[in-house]
């Protein structure tokens, strides 16, 4: 693989150029922010992302074997990408391939500090197993985790910091990660999200208490106003 970095003619480098050349003709406010962005913005929107689906879930489950499904499903996502992570580093170790600039003249490196391998691209890895967790769970913000995955990647060629076939690599082992590993994962997390949903302390981590409410209002005959009534008390404290 280091070999390719060797070869200006191949499309992986050409790619790597063309790409990073909008570094040179953008102003440099656009640079630091795609550096940022690329660095620590699209990580934390993901994390963001992945709660705000967290709420949204809670609030609309219906039985707690749904809730207990959706919430494992969500909670498979950032695993997902720790394992990827992991996996990735004998991946590294094994491939060895430097980074971009320091095999290539006249790349605008857009951070510093990049001393380790290049192949395969952690942040791709990362967001990507994320954004497919994601999808699992819940289609439409899944779509909007694997949106973010695939700018992540663009913005790390951007950066000068990994070549496309970097980001690809990401790309590929975050999405075999997080499918391969899917059905094992819930095998282990529902029971687990099950039992979480069932505590009276901590069951609101699995559905909202409004949710909660509602299903045994389904069972107790005028519970309904009793358990708004108590919702709201807790709103208005």
């Amino acid at each position: 693989m280091a070999g390719l970095a060797e070869s200006g003619s191949n499309p992986d480098v050409d790619l790597l150029y063309d790409i990073n050349g909008l570094a040179k003709d953008a102003p440099h406010w656009v640079d630091q922010v795609v550096g940022f962005v690329g660095e620590y913005g699209l990580l934390a929107a993901m994390v963001l992302l992945i709660l705000w689906c967290w709420a949204s879930v809670r609030r609309r489950a219906g039985g707690a074997e749904e809730a207990a499904s959706s919430v494992a499903a969500l909670v498979w996502a950032p695993l997902a990408a720790a394992v990827a992570v992991l996996v990735n580093v004998p991946i590294r170790g094994f491939v060895e391939r430097p980074r971009p600039f320091l095999d290539h003249q006249g790349l605008d490196v857009l951070v510093s500090g990049k001393t380790d391998y290049s192949f395969v691209s952690d942040h791709a890895t990362i967001t990507m197993a994320m954004g497919i967790g994601l999808f699992i769970a819940h289609r439409k913000f899944g779509l909007v985790g694997i949106g973010l995955g695939l700018v992540e990647g663009f913005c790390r060629v951007y950066m000068g910091v990994h070549y496309p076939t970097d980001v690809v690599g990401g790309f590929a082992l975050g999405t075999a990660v997080a499918l391969l590993l899917a059905p094992l994962a819930a095998m282990l997390l529902n029971p687990l999200m099950q039992a979480v949903e069932r505590s009276p302390r901590v069951g609101w981590l699995v559905r909202s208490r409004a949710a909660r409410a509602g299903a045994r209002d389904a069972f107790i005959p005028g519970a309904r106003s009793e358990a708004a009534a108590a919702e709201e008390r807790d709103l208005a404290a």
